[in-house]
């Protein structure tokens, strides 16, 4: 009888404990909120980009570029990732940087097998998107911001050529810099009033001297866990295709991405 009464004591507030956290997760909205306080986030986060395309290396000499996520993670030498907004009322401003460093190398048998011959492509990448934004939309369930900017990308292609056991060398070096105006949208979307919600991105540009066009795309799913820390999985692609002379011609860099937003 003592345990009976136990039960019906404790029961009911773990029921309301219960009821409680999932009130308070539920009450965790993933959608910004526009005021005139200013509000920051800082975004690293991992790009696992695989690479499709072609790269010039000059005139006369280009490479296929068809490299998985996995090919490129092997082959990094170093890199980093890093995006970061500010906001004060529907005004804001937005950035997001990516640095790397690619190396792949092989070897050809050539005359029968009595002599080799060996490459080593190096790319190195520097990928700068800076905007103003302005908010379209902000609702219960969507946030839409409009974005104004541009695109710069520094990228210098190196291929190194050697014949195994014969004193021949060669090496093959071309590069690019480049600043593009774009135009775009980015924001998110709340799942079923929870804290889950549709990250997306993006945006088109040209005009830069150098390229044809370039455009970048991103969509996944995120969750807001409190109101300092969101984390999102999402698949990316980024696109150039340059005039004559340029590194990269019709390139797309795509594969996922996990990213960890802290909020202040």
């Amino acid at each position: 009888m003592k345990l009976f009464t136990k039960i019906l004591f404790v029961l009911p507030i773990a029921l309301t404990n219960q009821l409680a956290l999932a009130q308070a997760s539920a009450d965790i909205s993933p959608i910004p909120k526009v005021s005139d306080e200013w509000r920051f986030e800082v975004t690293p986060y991992l790009w696992g980009t695989g690479i499709r395309g072609t790269v010039n290396l000059n005139n006369e000499l280009a490479r296929s570029a068809d490299m998985s996520t996995s090919n490129v993670l092997s082959n990094l030498k170093s890199g980093g990732m890093i995006a970061a907004e500010a906001h004060k009322g529907k005004w804001g401003i937005m950035g997001d940087l990516i640095s790397a460093t690619l190396q792949n190398s092989g070897s050809v048998p050539v005359e029968g097998g009595v002599a080799t011959v060996a490459d080593r492509i190096t790319l190195q990448q520097t990928i700068l998107t800076g905007a103003f934004t302005y908010t379209l939309a902000n609702t219960k369930d969507a946030y839409v911001d409009a974005l104004l900017g541009v695109r710069a990308i520094d990228i210098t292609a190196t291929l190194a050529l050697n014949v195994d056991g014969f004193p021949l060398q060669r090496s093959i070096s071309k590069k690019t810099s480049t600043v593009d105006p774009i135009i775009g949208a980015k924001g998110r979307y709340r799942i079923a009033d929870s804290s889950w919600y549709i990250p997306f991105y993006g945006d088109i540009g040209s005009g830069g001297g150098t390229t044809n066009v370039t455009w970048q795309a991103m969509a996944g799913v995120g969750k807001t866990f409190n109101k300092v820390v969101d984390a999102s999985l999402t698949y990316r692609a980024l696109y150039y295709d340059m005039k004559d002379g340029g590194v990269l011609a019709k390139t797309t860099m795509l594969g996922p991405q996990i990213a960890v937003t802290f909020k202040f």
